[in-house]
């Protein structure tokens, strides 16, 4: 068996007193969270459950931690959301559920910020344990953008892509970057020249720190054409929702390879019942077993979708579940 890590691809739930104080300081308008525009109040109580997220994910014993993306009120729209350049207008459903976020209107240059930035070197003063970055895949924050400055949809990819990895340059050091791409499963592009440019995008990115990269789509599988255009990139590790499309995430890796690690969404990030360590391991194993031609030094074992949907206690449980799958020894067939 290969390198078994336990980690999450973050967005965490916020408790119900962090809902309530932000409810508080925030009025009922939410608050244009805008690098350095917080109050000091609503900065505090962030500060405070950055720290809380980060404790539990070491209490759980999990192998990579993250910050938790609290401030993320609009999910992975958050890095355009809090930018100078860019208007925030109406509310808009985010993917295919009950959750909406403010969608973000670019209307000038996209230049690095240090939002991202400033959180992961918050959250590193406040963990020994290996720290995980994570930003929108550059297709998937795209895609939840409208663009009113670059005028063309080439453009407006590179320019995402580039902003992305100004911010990836002023991370500090973090042991690996999840770049989050749903957008790849739920609106994957259409022709033959938009899916050519995703591998280029990815690069950007990627290339802009020294360290391990996962793309990570989810809620479904890639197509296969698009599929062998992300292998193409510059990346360390692809991801697999095995929740939603087991069948297909096997159907791809058996046909056209994986990179040498993955990522395996072995547990469900949107459903409340908790899976078992030995259900998460049994997985991990089933992947791995159907894909023998593929010789991977590493897997990520992880949540297949952000876990902001779950209730508190439904989420911590899930992160022991995590944790300790990676401790178990083989599970038997």
């Amino acid at each position: 068996m290969p390198e078994i890590l336990s980690t999450t691809p973050g967005l965490y739930p916020l408790p119900d007193w962090a809902k309530e104080d932000l409810r508080g300081l925030k009025g009922n308008q939410k608050e244009d969270l805008v690098s350095g525009t917080e109050s000091a109040e609503i900065a505090q109580t962030y500060g405070t459950l950055r720290e809380e997220l980060l404790e539990q994910q070491e209490t759980a014993g999990l192998d990579r931690v993250v910050e938790g993306q609290a401030r993320w009120d609009d999910m992975l729209a958050h890095p355009l959301a809090v930018h100078d350049s860019v208007e925030t207008r109406g509310i808009v459903r985010y993917y295919d559920n009950n959750n909406f976020y403010r969608e973000p209107v670019v209307t000038g240059d996209l230049t690095p910020d240090g939002d991202v930035a400033a959180e992961l070197d918050a959250a590193a003063e406040h963990t020994e344990g290996p720290l995980q970055a994570v930003l929108p895949g550059p297709y998937s924050l795209a895609q939840l953008a409208t663009d009113e400055q670059y005028g063309d949809g080439a453009a407006f990819l590179d320019a995402v892509a580039t902003f992305l990895a100004g911010e990836a340059e002023q991370f500090p050091d973090v042991e690996t970057l999840f770049l989050l791409e749903p957008s790849l499963v739920t609106d994957p592009p259409e022709t033959d020249d938009e899916h050519e440019r995703v591998p280029g995008a990815l690069d950007t990115v990627a290339d802009a720190l020294d360290t391990e990269v996962v793309v990570y789509p989810y809620w479904g599988a890639l197509g296969e054409k698009l599929y062998a255009h992300v292998l193409d990139a510059n990346i360390d590790a692809l991801g697999f929702d095995l929740v939603s499309a087991p069948d297909e995430s096997v159907s791809n890796a058996q046909e056209y390879g994986t990179p040498a690690d993955v990522a395996l969404g072995v547990v469900d990030g949107q459903n409340t019942r908790v899976e078992s360590a030995e259900t998460v391991r049994e997985r991990v194993e089933w992947f791995d077993s159907q894909t023998p031609q593929n010789d991977y030094s590493r897997v990520y074992a992880t949540t297949n979708t952000e876990t902001f949907y779950l209730p508190v206690n439904r989420f911590e449980e899930k992160l022991d579940a995590l944790a300790t799958a990676t401790q178990l020894t083989e599970v038997e067939a």
